[in-house]
């Protein structure tokens, strides 16, 4: 297979509802943004979801803003989609408070060049390039780059067009073990993606005329379009202590004053009677 031929793969039949757990996510968070996913994978999962990624960025002094990436089983995900989501998390991230300081609440998709967390991904992107990013280092490198062949078990079997000397050309790299993986932005992978999401968005047209023959059968498939989508939902502020102000020093000599001390026999001090 050469690199200017990519094998396309639909591994997933469109509009398939396999649950997360049939393809975990193998490259998983860590610490604040751990627990944020473990309180929202179940919630996605309950309206036909899986979580992609947690991502927490910005400083809590000028607020943060906590990106939740989510996605279809077959990889779509529309604005309706985004919007049901934001709905269904905010109370439930109000309730738990996962994070201390206040934040925005970002829905997204996961976009053209999106990140490859599960086995899946990379069996259903095999022909495509992507960047890697070793959480632990193999063979003394931890950055690869090259096209997806597919996945072999948990491993992801890559051909490196980055290869130095007498470096192996195709080599496969355990998914556990990835810090992020990404695609590629190609010519190639942007037509494949539109490809994917018209196709999707028919399916789904078909669906929802045979629940209601009077529903617009032309909507989502005009909001697959887009190539990344993202809702912003503000978080609920919350109170932040203010620092207290400095002590105002007294003025230089008056009473209990470190400063220097008056001339002559001072402002305090008793008068000489007269004669």
């Amino acid at each position: 297979m050469s690199a200017e031929e990519p094998r396309i793969t639909d591994d997933l039949p469109t509009g398939a509802s396999a649950p997360a757990e049939a393809d975990p996510r193998l490259i998983v968070e860590s610490g604040v943004a751990a627990r944020v996913a473990a309180i929202v994978g179940p919630v996605l999962e309950g309206l036909g979801f899986r979580l992609v990624r947690v991502r927490i960025s910005g400083s809590q002094a000028g607020g943060s803003t906590l990106q939740i990436m989510a996605e279809r089983p077959d990889g779509t995900f529309t604005i309706d989609d985004c919007e049901a989501t934001s709905r269904a998390l905010s109370p439930v991230l109000d309730v738990e408070d996962p994070i201390a300081a206040a934040y925005n609440l970002e829905i997204s998709s996961p976009g053209i060049d999106r990140p490859l967390v599960r086995v899946g991904d990379f069996a259903r992107w095999a022909g495509y390039e992507a960047r890697i990013e070793m959480a632990v280092a193999q063979d003394g490198r931890k950055r690869f780059r090259g096209f997806i062949l597919g996945a072999e078990g948990t491993g992801a079997k890559i051909r490196r067009t980055d290869v130095k000397g007498d470096e192996p050309a195709e080599i496969v790299l355990p998914i556990e073990e990835i810090g992020e993986a990404r695609l590629v932005l190609t010519d190639d992978l942007i037509r494949e993606a539109l490809r994917r999401a018209k196709a999707a968005g028919r399916a789904m047209d078909e669906d929802e005329e045979d629940e209601d023959f009077d529903g617009d059968a032309g909507e989502a498939e005009d909001a697959t379009d887009d190539t990344e989508i993202v809702i912003v939902r503000p978080g609920t502020p919350r109170p932040v202590r203010s620092a207290e102000a400095p002590k105002k020093k007294p003025s230089p000599g008056t009473p209990y004053s470190r400063g220097p001390k008056p001339k002559g026999p001072g402002r305090y001090a008793k008068p000489k009677p007269s004669r």
